[in-house]
């Protein structure tokens, strides 16, 4: 199986149950296809580098996924269908991908960003800084 990733935005204007909906559909479809989902990444609502179709915001999604180049083809014929899709992209990460090492590395790194804000949460905050008072006293910083 090849590994792609696929980003694409949607209208800024849609409701958040709109959204949930679109990016099930497109989910189903890898699904359908044969795929198999490593992720799907909501990085929610940004602004536009240029004007697309009258909107200067966009509601961005980063999928990663395995399959063969007839999904890539339908996905991307999907997305040109769907007039709530303002603009996507498709990227091959790999020829030979193995989808339970990608899906096992994808739980991994979930699990250990997890750990590490608890751990961040549960250290005590230090000063580090330092101040020479000589310094300060004679206006010099």
């Amino acid at each position: 199986m090849r590994q792609y990733e696929t980003i694409y935005i949607l209208k800024p204007s849609l409701p958040d149950e709109v959204y949930e909906e679109v990016i099930g559909k497109f989910n189903a479809i890898i699904e359908k296809n044969q795929g198999v989902m490593i992720k799907t990444d909501k990085w929610g609502e940004r602004t536009l580098a240029y004007e697309l179709k009258k909107f200067n915001k966009g509601f961005y999604v980063l999928l990663e996924y395995c399959g063969g180049a007839a999904l890539t083809k339908e996905l991307e014929r999907l997305f040109r269908l769907d007039d709530k899709v303002l603009k996507y992209q498709t990227v091959k990460l790999s020829d030979r991908a193995d989808p339970e090492a990608l899906l096992k590395e994808a739980k991994g790194a979930a699990g250990e960003t997890g750990d590490s804000e608890k751990a961040e949460e549960q250290a005590p905050v230090q000063d580090t800084t330092e101040t020479n008072t000589e310094e300060v006293e004679n206006g010099v910083q």
